[in-house]
C-alpha cells in the first residue's frame, strides 16, 4: 500500500471519527433543545451539552477530583468567552451555569421567576418536606419560625456559654490526645452544639452515631441518583432511613412529655416546631414528616459548615504567622478589657472581634464551602441578551465569583486585610447564599467559629502531620487525611 493510498484511508477514518463525535454531541442537543421555541433556541447562552445522558458530569467530576476544580468553568470560559452564562447538561438536566454577579443576584432575589432546583438525589435525601423542597410560602413560614431562635440576639446570648464551655473542654482534651483527625473532632463538636439547640440533651448518648449518619447523608446530597450498593446515593438513603427512625421516636416521646404539667423544662427548637401553627390555615400544626425533615436539614447543615470553616480558619492562621499574631493580639486586648470578675465571653466581646471577622470572611471566600447552588426557571427569563428557558436548571457558581480577579485581587491568596474598608460588589460574595433562601444559621455559624478561634489563638497552636496533603473538593473542600495533626497547648 502506497503513502497516497494510506493517506486516503486515514483521511476517511478521521472523517468517520469526526462524524461520530458530531453525532454523539448532537444527541443531547436534539433531546433537550428540539422542543424549544425558535426564540428560546436563538437566544440560548453558548455552551456544550456534553455526552449523551451523562452530559458534562464527567468533566465536572474529573475537575473536582483533581487539584484544580476551577478548570471546569475555566474551560467553558476559554471555549465560549467571558459570557457569564453557559448551557450544559448537569445531573441529567439541561442547565445554565451562571458566573455573572448581576445574574446570580437576580436569580437569588427573583422568587417570581426562579424556584429551588436541586438534583433528584438532594430532594430524596433531604426529604420532600425539607427547606429545599417546600413552596415559597411554606419556606417563609418555617424560616420565620426558626430564624430568631437560632440567629436572634437573645438566642445567641443563650447559646454562647454552652458553645464556649464545650470549646474549652474540647481543646483541652485534644491537646492530651496526641495525633487526631482535626476535622473529624470538629464535626463532633459542632454537631453536639446543634443537637443542644434543637433537641437539648434528650439523646446525648446518640450524638456520635447520629453525627456519623449525617456525614454519610451529606456525601450523597449532590451525588448522582444511582440507587445501587456502593454508590454514595444508596448509602445516603440508608442513612436517612436510620435518622428518620431515631428522630421519629424522639418526636413521639416529646409529644408525650409535653402532655404532662412538668413536661417542658426548657424550650428547644423541637418544642417550637411542635407548637408552630399556621395562621393562614386554621391553625394547622406541622406534622411529623415536616418536623423530621426540618430537623435533618438543620442537624446536617448546622454542623458541617461550622466544622469545616473552623478547620480551614485554623489552618490558614497557622500557615500565616503574621495573620495569627495580629488576630492573637486582638483577642488579648479583648480579654484585657473585660469587666473585672467576668467569666467567659459575651456578645459584647464577640462584636469587638473585627479582625477575626475578616479572617473568617476571607476563609469563607477562599474555601467556598458551598461552591454552587441550584435554582429552576419558572418561566422564560431574559438576562444579558440571553434566554433561560422555563424548566431549565440554573447553577449559581459561587466558587467562580469568589475566585474571579475582577471581584477580588489575587484571589488565590489568603489575605484578611483585603476586607479593610472594602465592601464587595453585589453578587460577588455569597458564602451563605442570598435572597429568601439565605442560610438561616449564618450568624450562629460565625459565632461558633469566632469562639473557637478566640480560645485557640490565646492558648494553642496546631501542627499538621501532612501540610501538603491533597485536598478533596466533593462534597466540600477538605484534606484527604481529614487534617491529621496535633493540638499543642501553650502560647507562641
Amino acid at each position: 500500500m502506497g503513502f497516497e493510498e494510506l493517506g486516503y484511508y486515514v483521511g476517511i477514518l478521521l472523517g468517520l471519527i469526526l462524524v461520530i463525535v458530531w453525532g454523539v454531541k448532537s444527541v443531547n442537543v436534539w433531546m433537550y433543545e428540539s422542543s424549544l421555541t425558535t426564540t428560546q433556541k436563538e437566544f440560548l447562552p453558548p455552551g456544550d451539552m456534553g455526552l449523551p445522558f451523562i452530559g458534562n458530569m464527567w468533566s465536572f467530576l474529573r475537575a473536582f477530583k483533581s487539584s484544580d476544580p476551577d478548570s471546569f468553568v475555566s474551560d467553558l470560559v476559554h471555549r465560549f468567552g467571558s459570557k457569564g452564562l453557559y448551557k450544559t447538561l448537569m445531573f441529567s438536566k439541561p442547565s445554565i451555569i451562571v458566573t455573572a454577579p448581576e445574574v446570580v443576584r437576580k436569580v437569588l432575589l427573583d422568587d417570581d421567576a426562579f424556584q429551588p432546583g436541586w438534583p433528584t438525589a438532594t430532594f430524596q435525601i433531604a426529604g420532600r418536606k425539607s427547606f429545599i423542597a417546600i413552596s415559597y410560602e411554606e419556606h417563609k413560614r418555617l424560616r420565620k419560625l426558626t430564624r430568631s431562635p437560632i440567629n436572634g440576639h437573645e438566642a445567641l446570648s443563650i447559646y454562647l456559654p454552652y458553645i464556649e464551655n464545650n470549646v474549652v473542654l474540647a481543646l483541652e482534651n485534644w491537646s492530651k490526645m496526641g495525633q487526631i483527625e482535626f476535622l473529624t473532632e470538629l464535626r463532633r463538636l459542632t454537631f453536639k452544639v446543634i443537637m443542644h439547640i434543637f433537641l437539648s440533651s434528650e439523646i446525648e448518648h446518640l450524638i456520635k452515631s447520629l453525627e456519623a449518619e449525617c456525614t454519610i447523608l451529606n456525601y450523597g446530597l449532590r451525588a448522582m441518583a444511582i440507587n445501587i450498593p456502593g454508590f454514595a446515593f444508596y448509602e445516603a438513603l440508608k442513612a436517612r432511613k436510620r435518622l428518620v427512625k431515631v428522630l421519629q421516636g424522639v418526636v413521639i416521646e416529646r409529644r408525650k412529655k409535653r402532655e404532662t404539667p412538668q413536661g417542658i423544662t426548657r424550650k428547644d427548637m423541637l418544642d417550637l416546631l411542635l407548637e408552630c401553627e399556621d395562621e393562614n390555615d386554621n391553625g394547622r400544626k406541622l406534622d411529623d414528616e415536616e418536623i423530621i425533615d426540618t430537623l435533618i436539614a438543620y442537624l446536617n447543615a448546622g454542623h458541617e459548615s461550622s466544622g469545616h470553616i473552623i478547620m480551614w480558619s485554623t489552618v490558614f492562621l497557622q500557615s500565616h504567622p503574621e495573620v495569627f499574631q495580629t488576630a492573637k493580639e486582638e483577642q488579648e486586648r479583648i480579654v484585657k478589657n473585660m469587666s473585672p470578675g467576668q467569666k467567659g465571653l459575651t456578645l459584647k466581646e464577640y462584636r469587638q472581634m473585627e479582625y477575626l471577622s475578616k479572617v473568617i470572611d476571607e476563609t469563607l471566600r477562599v474555601v467556598s464551602f458551598s461552591f454552587m447552588t441550584f435554582r429552576e426557571a419558572k418561566k422564560d427569563v431574559e438576562v444579558k441578551g440571553y434566554v433561560i428557558p422555563k424548566g431549565w436548571k440554573v447553577l449559581l457558581w459561587y466558587r467562580s465569583l469568589h475566585q474571579n480577579p475582577e471581584n477580588f485581587s489575587k484571589p488565590k491568596e489568603f489575605d484578611p486585610s483585603r476586607w479593610d474598608d472594602f465592601v464587595p460588589k453585589p453578587g460577588t460574595y455569597l458564602p451563605f447564599g442570598g435572597g429568601s433562601r439565605l442560610c438561616p444559621g449564618n450568624d450562629l455559624a460565625k459565632l461558633e467559629v469566632s469562639v473557637f478561634l478566640h480560645h485557640f489563638l490565646l492558648n494553642y497552636s496546631f501542627k499538621r502531620e501532612n501540610p501538603e496533603c491533597p485536598v478533596m473538593y466533593l462534597p466540600h473542600p477538605r484534606p484527604k487525611d481529614h487534617c491529621l495533626g496535633e493540638i499543642i497547648k501553650g502560647t507562641k
